[in-house]
């Protein structure tokens, strides 16, 4: 297979929903791949250092007025690109330290119970649905909702107001791809509308009377960090939004190894103290994100080949997580691999705020989940999203057996 082959069915739907060898044709033939006004990187150690390289930037609003002139028609963009997701230095330091704040190790620590008891609320629902060998199909009544409730517990969002913030935040999430489909934008925007307006909101309730919440702690310290209204709400969106998609697409991608690895899936049911190894391996084997990218904010090269000013360099995470010179084995599932430390997360000034968190949802949910569950299994063929940047299920049914 050659690489404009491999290209090719990067940009198909089933190259995107199993793209592993695809990686591979890249990484051995043209690892740095120039591609128009792109670059395109699938080695471990290529996405590694740009992804900490200050020379290379996210996608602020200055290289977007350059290559998509009418972004700011859609408020889906205009809302990620005010949050520190898309910020650029000074403004994503001064960002970044909020919510840094917001998640630090004692807050996330003070998480774990109560955490605990909605990943057993969430198990318990499913005994429900699956109750006299019903189907129930995972990534919706499992995956997606637990992060949510988790997201709407740390945040402080009334439980009644979850299931509508899922919907939208479901649409929204089309603005996170590094290629969003235009015609899916409509609905992103209204959704993007939608929760700014709902954020407002809970940060208006907030200031006329303070919680120990999340959004109380960020409202509370947002003037002294010059955090404007606009930002204040954006990020809030952000916080929802980033965790509830990439410890969704977890969970369902993780449950989906196991239930295809019996041997493994025992193991961890008897020894429920390597769930961080095996999480660890499933953030590494099938990543929640596959794609990010950052622009060259000056000339400099990635690995003898030319990066000029303004290019944007395509990071597959994907593909890097795979990366043999990085990886032993590296498309072998080994929960006790050593030294691992896949890029899932990011890397750099941009990691991953929420990683912490992630990670312990799936801890506490796995074990759980195959103790409770030991006849668990799929009741039909999984469907993958569609999408690039973030990897994961459309649908996983399963049964939960006796």
């Amino acid at each position: 297979m050659g690489v404009q082959e491999a290209i090719t069915a990067l940009l198909s739907p089933a190259g995107r929903g199993d793209p592993y060898r695809y990686y591979a044709v890249l990484r051995e033939q043209t690892p740095v791949l120039p591609i128009g006004n792109y670059v395109v990187l699938t080695r471990h150690a290529d996405c590694d250092r740009v992804l900490r390289d200050p020379g290379f930037a996210v996608e602020h609003a200055g290289y977007l007025d350059a290559s998509v002139p009418n972004w700011r028609e859609h408020s889906s963009l205009r809302v990620l690109r005010e949050s520190m997701l898309f910020a650029g230095a000074p403004d994503h330091e001064r960002m970044r330290r909020l919510a840094g704040t917001a998640f630090s190790a004692r807050r996330v620590a003070a998480l774990r119970d109560p955490v605990r008891e909605l990943v057993g609320a969430a198990v318990d629902r499913l005994a429900e649905l699956g109750a006299d060998g019903a189907p129930v199909d995972f990534v919706a009544e499992f995956a997606v909702r637990l992060p949510v409730a988790v997201s709407g517990e740390l945040l402080g969002i009334p439980a009644a107001d979850r299931g509508w913030l899922r919907a939208q935040v479901a649409d929204l999430s089309v603005a996170l791809e590094t290629m969003p489909d235009q015609a899916q934008l409509g609905a992103a925007d209204a959704a993007a509308d939608a929760l700014r307006e709902y954020m407002a909101g809970q940060v208006a309730e907030r200031r006329r009377s303070p919680r120990e919440d999340l959004i109380g702690a960020l409202v509370q310290a947002s003037p002294h960090l010059r955090l404007a209204a606009h930002e204040l709400t954006a990020n809030l969106v952000l916080l929802l939004a980033a965790g509830f998609e990439t410890t969704s697409h977890l969970l369902g991608n993780g449950l989906a190894l196991l239930l295809d690895r019996p041997a493994e899936s025992a193991r961890l049911r008897t020894n429920p103290e390597l769930a961080p190894s095996y999480v660890e391996e499933m953030l590494r084997y099938d990543p929640p994100v596959h794609v990010t990218s950052r622009w060259a904010d000056r000339d400099t090269e990635i690995a003898g080949v030319p990066v000029p000013q303004g290019r944007e360099a395509i990071l597959a995470i994907g593909s890097a997580c795979r990366d043999p010179a990085r990886f032993e084995r590296p498309d072998e599932f080994v929960p006790e691999r050593p030294d691992n430390q896949p890029l899932s997360f990011g890397a750099g000034p941009h990691f991953c705020l929420g990683a912490a968190l992630a990670r312990m949802q799936a801890q506490l949910a796995f074990p759980l989940l195959l103790n409770r569950f030991p006849g668990l299994a799929l009741s039909g063929p999984p469907t993958r999203r569609d999408r690039l940047t973030l990897h994961g299920y459309a649908t996983l049914p399963v049964m939960i057996g006796d």
